[in-house]
């Protein structure tokens, strides 16, 4: 009987989530948008362990592709839900709310069609047959259980490493005022470490999921201070246009604006009480990799 080993489970996982959600993001569903677009970051970061080569390129910029057209389209869904909830709380004017609203359903209409022709020309089955071939290669052979690869697990850990840091320089880099370009850095490094993670744990059979928990954490509160600060620039684009067309609107988004950025740096405090835990998880990871680096060359 043969028995699926780590890595090709691994990659399986990965591929049956993508193509759950590839068939609602096709038809505009925010919800399936938003996990599609997870689910390609997740595969894309599990195939370099898998693959090499101009093969493992080719994969890796296909899948891309897919993650890029779906990004604009859940920036904008994440924007729309932002301006619901500030309807909800009664504190910025409804005109400001639905000069946006309607700006931004409009410009999603129109990515949405590039969304449709890039899921349209993906091919899943393709993509599918070529990484679980790759996964299976170079795996010993199962005994009774299925088999690991210390070799994949080593290369797992080494990634997290480097991803690790990534992150501790960008916090740095970031320091501790509010400054949206460096922080948004800093997501960016949070959300490719934790996908790293996860890969490394899956591979090796680990259960731990406290570092994976505080990254998400962490993730969601910077990811949600650079969806106001895109709402914010929206709102600022509209009122050096002709889309404020009086001296009222363009109060009401001012208005608007300054609810966003005092939101934004509640966040921010928030933020600077997370450090310390992600610090933690950088010097964790990289000790964990130095000592494996170690223990391989005695």
């Amino acid at each position: 009987m043969t028995r699926t080993n780590h890595s090709e489970t691994l990659i399986r996982q990965r591929l049956t989530a993508l193509g759950r959600t590839l068939p609602g993001a096709r038809k505009g569903d925010a919800h399936a948008v938003h996990q599609a677009r997870v689910a390609t970051r997740r595969l894309r970061e599990a195939l370099p362990l898998v693959t090499s080569g101009r093969s493992g390129r080719k994969l890796t910029k296909t899948i891309r592709r897919v993650t890029r057209a779906l990004g604009p389209v859940r920036e904008l869904d994440v924007a729309l839900l932002n301006l619901d909830q500030l309807r909800a709380t009664g504190d910025v004017p409804e005109t400001a709310i639905a000069r946006l609203r309607q700006l931004i359903t409009d410009e999603r209409q129109r990515l949405q069609i590039e969304v449709v022709r890039r899921i349209g020309q993906f091919k899943l089955d393709k993509v599918q047959r070529k990484a679980l071939s790759a996964s299976r290669r170079d795996v010993p052979a199962a005994g009774r259980r299925p088999a690991r690869d210390p070799r994949r697990i080593a290369s797992a850990q080494a990634r997290a490493a480097r991803r690790a840091s990534a992150l501790q320089a960008a916090i740095e880099n970031a320091a501790g005022i509010y400054l949206p370009d460096r922080l948004h850095i800093v997501r960016i490094a949070v959300k490719k470490l934790r996908y790293a993670l996860e890969v490394a744990r899956d591979l090796s059979g680990s259960r731990a999921t406290a570092r994976i928990r505080t990254l998400k954490r962490a993730q969601d509160l910077l990811g949600r201070m650079h969806d106001l600060e895109m709402l914010i620039a929206r709102t600022r684009a509209i009122q050096s246009t002709s889309g404020a067309p009086n001296l009222k609107l363009s109060g009401d988004l001012d208005r608007l604006v300054r609810s966003l950025e005092t939101e934004c740096r509640r966040l921010h405090v928030r933020y600077m009480n997370e450090r310390r835990a992600l610090r933690g998880i950088c010097d964790h990871v990289t000790a964990r990799e130095g000592r494996t680096s170690s223990a391989s060359a005695a």
